[in-house]
């Protein structure tokens, strides 16, 4: 798998579910790619052999939260990433790269702006690394992304193609945003004692919402990040109810995510159709390397695991802390491989670095905003 290939096949865009997107994707498919690339995209590509730890990569791709204005500056000199962020505006009816590059702040954090940015800007990462380091990209065996990082990994893995993905992306987003605007709820960041009990604090502030008389109230374990680190997804009042009584749960520190709901909880529930839906209509295949998802950390098998459990996904934690466990485990002395965070920020690499330090020490970050020549 190269790059090339990857968003070769990206251009080929197949159909969706509306008559629009569909006229658009038949044009988009019609965009000319080298015979190289034709000929990439139709032969069975053979799996992966397997390679030492030492020699092999890992990419993890990172997700919403990550986003800042100026991300993309610097990249458009790299492979296809010029073209990315021309199909992007197509698929997205806006200008995604002039809102990466200027902004203005207030629209880029919204979700359903910042989740096609980072999946982007990702994507872009790579073929940065591509250009810099290509050995880096042919060694890897693994790849994982933290929610809408997710879709990113499973492009660059070969299972999903770049424009059907970024729909994809869009639909799921949209829907996110939508069910986030029907109840007041938010994502609260928790770094705990060793004593501090997650579940029981989430049950003490669900029933403090029942004392509001709040029916069927929601607060629940949103992501598992590294040790002691948790994010708890939930009704605004039950987040409220944590933070006031951080002392007695045994919470060090508590701190409130610029998110607009309560993303991985029940509360994302009336989300999961419309991603089921967009997920049934297009292109998915198995991917050519590993890749790890956000449910249970356990590798994707085939493409009907892969649409399920993307739509799980929504209302499930992402249980990060278990795929890095799942990705690191190495027999005494054995080495680890070299670690890529391809995308915006630094978070996986801190939550790496507080999960497996002996990992860590292989780690670097592919920014995206870079000083142009």
């Amino acid at each position: 798998m190269t790059l090339s290939v990857t968003f070769g096949c990206c251009s080929k865009v197949r159909l969706f579910g509306n008559k629009a997107t569909v006229n658009l994707c038949r044009k988009l498919s019609d965009a000319p790619i080298s015979s190289d690339e034709t000929q990439s995209s139709t032969d069975e590509k053979p799996r992966r052999t397997r390679r030492a730890p030492g020699n092999a990569s890992v990419l993890l791709f990172p997700g919403q939260g990550s986003q800042f204005v100026g991300m993309g500056k610097g990249l458009l000199k790299y492979g296809n990433v010029k073209e990315m962020f021309a199909v992007a505006q197509k698929v997205l009816g806006y200008d995604l790269l002039s809102l990466c590059l200027n902004g203005p702040e207030k629209d880029l954090m919204k979700t359903v702006h910042c989740q096609p940015a980072v999946f982007v800007c990702s994507l872009a990462a790579v073929e940065r690394l591509n250009h810099e380091n290509p050995a880096a990209i042919e060694s890897c065996v693994t790849a994982a992304g933290f929610s809408v990082g997710e879709f990113a990994a499973l492009v660059f893995s070969g299972a999903m193609n770049f424009a059907e993905a970024l729909f994809a992306v869009k639909v799921r987003a949209e829907a996110m945003q939508k069910a986030s605007d029907q109840v007041p709820s938010g994502m609260l960041s928790v770094i705990g004692r060793p004593q501090a009990n997650y579940k029981y604090a989430c049950v003490q502030a669900r029933e403090h919402c029942l004392s509001l008389g709040i029916q069927e109230p929601v607060c629940a374990i949103a992501n598992y990040l590294f040790p002691d680190g948790r994010v708890i997804g939930g009704h605004k009042e039950a987040l409220d109810f944590l933070q006031s009584h951080s002392r007695e749960l045994k919470f060090m520190r508590t701190r409130l995510l610029p998110v607009s709901g309560a993303f991985h909880t029940a509360l994302m529930e009336p989300a999961v159709e419309p991603l089921k839906d967009v997920l049934r209509q297009i292109e998915v295949r198995r991917p050519e390397i590993s890749v790890h998802s956000n449910v249970d950390g356990k590798r994707y098998m085939h493409d009907k695991h892969i649409r399920n459990q993307l739509a799980k996904q929504l209302v499930s934690p992402v249980k990060w802390e278990q795929t890095l466990h799942e990705i690191y485990e190495r027999g005494q002395g054995q080495e680890f491989p070299h670690t890529y965070e391809v995308g915006p920020g630094r978070h996986l690499g801190s939550t790496l670095q507080k999960c497996n330090m002996k990992a860590f020490k292989n780690y670097t970050h592919v920014d995206v905003a870079l000083t142009e020549d």
